[in-house]
């Protein structure tokens, strides 16, 4: 059985400073020249965890520990014309080794809060900037839980079935 949604683990690097890595998409690519927190496609044989750390690695060269990364929001698409929908888990990363550099194209650069929201981003990008640097302080305690329990399950159900996408 095929799964209905594609997972997606993305990272919200800050600096000691208080800002925020945001990279900018290849033109050639979808969302091309719009910005993103960097992250990619979770394998079926991954914990979105594992993929961030992989895929920080292979787009930006550093190098960073599970236990290093904090989930602290999702995004799904709805009704997504896709035959699988994105769902992205957003972590929060503080501490890493290397310096950030845009390894496969675009361009990576550092942000205040404020500014990640005014920047033009994919439309899921834009619900999760709204859900880390939102107003509510409720907002990110429920956000955990829910992000915790989504990824409990997506990863569960893809071990069962043992896709191969």
């Amino acid at each position: 059985m095929t799964p209905r949604s594609q997972l997606v683990a993305a990272g919200a690097l800050q600096r000691s400073d208080g800002l925020w890595l945001m990279h900018r998409r290849p033109l050639e690519k979808h969302h091309g020249g719009l910005w993103e927190f960097p992250g990619g496609k979770v394998e079926p044989s991954e914990i979105p965890s594992e993929t961030l750390c992989r895929e920080l690695h292979e787009e930006l060269g550093i190098e960073l520990r599970e236990n290093d990364c904090a989930p602290v929001a999702f995004a799904q698409e709805s009704n997504s014309d896709r035959e699988r929908s994105i769902v992205i888990v957003l972590y929060k990363v503080a501490r890493w080794n290397g310096d950030p550099v845009s390894l496969e194209g675009g361009a990576v650069d550092w942000f205040t809060p404020q500014a990640v929201t005014k920047l033009s981003k994919p439309p899921l990008d834009q619900v999760l900037a709204q859900r880390l640097f939102g107003d509510d302080p409720l907002l990110s305690t429920r956000m955990a839980a829910e992000v915790a329990i989504e990824v409990r399950s997506h990863a569960g159900a893809d071990r069962k079935s043992g896709t191969d996408d």
